[in-house]
């Protein structure tokens, strides 16, 4: 659980929402939903399936050996959920040779053109060096956020950081909320003041362009295209949403101005109920490729808004719904047994071809649901 703060205030939002499906009634309760052990075989079978050259991870399943950066990094939170909920020390050489395999695989170096990789990789390595103590995690994402912070420009769209080294014309929630959040576990780690700032100027940028006011629904970018500003307003991802309420818990908790948790608040009801993210009470199938990996980190950060505390029990209780649905739904028909595999639909099991960005998000929405089971927060 986040870390507590000295004044409580409980958020609610006076249009309460209600799921597209009630998922507190659509699983039956005779069903022993051991999740732990199900994260257990999905890490096992992922590392056993998916393991390539220099310690990195394949693009997939049957035989594409391509190295990509950015699911890699997620393998590295993964492997990190992995260590924190056993205390396996297998986990933490795993996630070492991962983190040194990519700098091998990426030419020599962690910089990337793509900054979303970077902060990707950046906040995995916070969340290692938290959980290990070991400076060489942390001294990556110090040298990555130094990178990243190069790509702010304030003469397009009055700020924001780019979603590459080389598009100054278009700046994405991607490459905001998630550098927000790396922000704020460097400034919990050190406490510089500068850091704390930059995850205020970044949020603040996002939330005044890339996020709608009314509902909270993320959207994706802005760009300039044949000399027009246009906000991608169509596409409203799971994962944009997710790292959305990441950062604004983070920064409530720094701050205490409930505003952020408001917002995060917000945005949580919205996931549950927008046609654009959820169908009939599950997230979104976003596909495999790059989608494959959304729901996931939506999940992720879902589930630190579940877990805090100055949230009104009505509205605590449909989002546990939620995730809990989700969780069940995923656990009974989501995972191709013995191989463990994890699809894009959560409620069909896959066949053929499955995408290590779809086999993150499976294994992602399992530790989470091992995780608020063992806080009893989850049955």
């Amino acid at each position: 659980m986040l870390a507590g703060i000295g004044v409580v205030t409980l958020v609610s939002c006076e249009d309460d929402a209600v799921p597209l499906r009630d998922p507190s009634t659509s699983s039956s309760q005779d069903i022993k939903y051991t999740y732990a052990a199900t994260a257990d075989s999905m890490q096992t079978a992922t590392y056993n399936t998916y393991l390539g050259g220099n310690n990195t991870f394949i693009q997939d399943n049957a035989g594409n050996t391509t190295f990509n950066y950015w699911p890699n990094a997620h393998a590295l939170d993964v492997l990190v959920d992995g260590y924190i909920r056993t205390g396996d020390q297998s986990y933490v050489a795993k996630m070492k040779a991962l983190h040194d395999g990519i700098k091998i695989k990426n030419g020599g170096d962690f910089n990337n053109v793509f900054n979303d990789d970077m902060i990707w990789l950046g906040n995995a390595c916070m969340r290692a060096y938290a959980a290990t103590n070991d400076t060489d995690y942390k001294n990556t994402a110090i040298y990555l956020w130094g990178i990243i912070k190069q790509s702010w420009t304030d003469d397009v769209f009055g700020g924001g950081i780019t979603w590459k080294q080389d598009t100054p014309y278009s700046k994405n929630a991607v490459s905001n909320a998630p550098a927000a959040i790396l922000a704020m576990r460097l400034y919990d780690a050190d406490h510089h003041p500068d850091d704390l700032e930059w995850a205020k100027k970044i949020y603040q940028w996002q939330k005044n362009n890339l996020v709608d006011p009314a509902n909270g629904e993320v959207w994706d970018n802005i760009s300039i295209q044949d000399g027009q500003t246009i906000t991608n307003k169509d596409w409203v991802f799971t994962y944009n949403m997710g790292t959305w309420i990441g950062a604004g818990l983070r920064l409530y908790h720094a701050t205490e101005d409930v505003s952020y948790l408001q917002d995060a608040v917000r945005s949580g009801k919205t996931l549950m109920t927008s046609s654009k993210l959820t169908s009939e009470g599950l997230l979104k199938n976003e596909g495999q490729g790059d989608g494959g990996l959304f729901k996931g980190i939506c999940v992720r950060y879902f589930t630190e808004l579940i877990e805090e505390a100055n949230v009104d029990s009505s509205t605590h209780n449909d989002f546990v719904n939620f995730l809990q649905y989700n969780a069940r739904t995923f656990y009974r028909y989501g995972i191709t047994r013995p191989a463990m595999t994890s699809g894009s639909d959560w409620k069909v099991a896959p066949t053929g071809t499955t995408d290590l960005t779809t086999q993150l998000s499976g294994m992602m929405l399992m530790e989470a649901a091992a995780k608020l089971k063992a806080e009893s927060i989850l049955e």
